[in-house]
């Protein structure tokens, strides 16, 4: 683990997977008693009432104390995607230790929140999901007093919400992610390149025929997932399948405004940055990702960059799956950098 403070130097779960993934993976009765399991899990789980649909949350720790003051502050997760649900985020569960409750939620549009197949661009928009944290930040009562922590997507989603300077927020973290989409799609590309040609030849063929669905060409993406996404041996994690499950099953949000992979983004969020508003944001922050993640260390570089006061953990293991793959490294970063920051 290099750690660079001060220094001036995840983006996206993809949904283009084959079965090889989900080699192992949990079947219809096995996500069942995932779903039993995820609710064992929780101190308590509900839905948000947002602008006429639910937010689906589930809470680890002690919200009562949490809204009164009494001991760490609670953190916020904000899963990726877009499209994503926050089970593959359940390693996090991790820091509800010394008295800090954590929050998941799944975003609009996913998991255990209603599901809207029907809208288009127009409807998912950067801006809903910023309503939506904001929504339900209010609904539990704890914007006194927080921290978010985005991966990937989500790290884009917690750029936008420092930048409305919320009062109660005391620190970001971003992990695995970028503060432009556009850069984000150029490092893609560029790892890519790096693939055997005869992987680079499948994508490029079946991305210029429109045969995306294929599944040679969701065969060629696993190559660069198994390099740049999740370096774990398959089968993956039971909770990291269930989130890329949920994403095959319903595709719309991450299709409307990703695209059909991490490297091929024509979706409506591909122009997305904020490199020229980073300085605005005006809470600590930690910078945490992979040497060998999508989210490149070029893109921290640029992050590091632009925020007034941040530090910097590079995990030398690790890709876009950073707490899976480094897990005791990974917790140890965050949850020291909380208790630095209440």
């Amino acid at each position: 683990m290099v750690r660079d403070r001060g220094a001036r130097f995840g983006l996206v779960i993809g949904v283009a997977v084959s079965e090889a993934v989900f080699a192992g993976a949990p079947t219809e009765e096995g996500l069942a008693m995932t779903d039993e399991q995820n609710e064992s899990r929780y101190t308590a789980e509900g839905h948000a009432d947002f602008e006429g649909f639910e937010t689906w949350y589930g809470i680890m720790g002690d919200l009562e104390r949490a809204r009164a003051g009494d001991g760490p502050a609670p953190l916020v997760l904000l899963h990726g995607g877009p499209g994503a649900t926050h089970d593959y985020l359940l390693a996090l569960a991790d820091l509800a230790t010394n008295g800090r409750t954590v929050i998941f939620y799944d975003q609009l549009g996913n998991g255990r929140s209603t599901h809207l197949r029907e809208r288009g661009a127009e409807f998912w928009t950067v801006e809903l999901f910023v309503r939506e944290l904001a929504n339900l930040i209010e609904y539990l009562g704890i914007g006194g007093r927080y921290h978010v922590l985005g991966q990937s997507w989500g790290g884009f989603l917690a750029q936008e919400h420092a930048l409305s300077h919320p009062a109660g927020l005391l620190s970001v973290v971003l992990s695995n992610t970028a503060a432009s989409f556009p850069d984000f799609v150029t490092e893609a590309n560029r790892l890519r390149a790096e693939l055997p040609p005869e992987v680079e030849a499948t994508l490029r063929r079946h991305e210029a025929a429109g045969t995306t669905d294929d599944a040679e060409y969701v065969e060629a993406c696993d190559v660069f997932y198994a390099r740049h996404v999740c370096r774990v041996p398959q089968p993956w994690p039971d909770d990291v399948v269930v989130s890329f499950t949920a994403l095959v099953t319903d595709p719309t949000v991450y299709h409307t405004t990703n695209g059909p992979s991490e490297f091929h983004v024509v979706g409506s969020f591909k122009d997305w940055q904020v490199l020229d508003r980073l300085a605005e944001i005006a809470v600590p922050v930690l910078v945490i990702s992979g040497a060998y993640d999508e989210a490149t260390p070029a893109l921290q570089v640029a992050l590091m960059a632009g925020l007034a006061d941040a530090e910097q953990v590079l995990l030398e293991e690790s890709s876009h799956l950073s707490m899976w793959e480094e897990r005791e490294a990974y917790m140890e970063a965050v949850g020291s950098y909380l208790a630095g920051h209440e």
